[in-house]
């Protein structure tokens, strides 16, 4: 197992949430290049950007105030994008 201690240190560096957010910018690139506004865009993958950065900061031993906040807006942002949903049947 010359792995573990490999992705031990991946993961509480918080680097594997970096790659995550990458993925969620190419997701929100491409979105775009395909006609999406962006109000639609961040609604849909800003609370998962959010708690990427909770989760970041949980494995990165950041103060409970850093981990509580993004975790916490996440939620309004959700609740933001299932209403304009709703309203437009996405």
């Amino acid at each position: 197992m010359a792995d573990a201690p490999m992705m031990q240190a991946f993961f509480s560096s918080g680097h594997a949430v970096d790659v995550v957010l990458l993925v969620l910018l190419a997701e929100a690139l491409w979105l775009k290049w395909q006609g999406r506004d962006w109000p639609m865009i961040l609604g849909a993958l800003m609370p998962a950007v959010l708690m990427m950065i909770a989760l970041r900061g949980a494995l990165t031993g950041a103060s409970w105030p850093m981990i509580a906040l993004p975790l916490a807006l996440s939620f309004p942002i959700h609740l933001y994008d299932m209403r304009r949903r709703g309203r437009q049947g996405d």
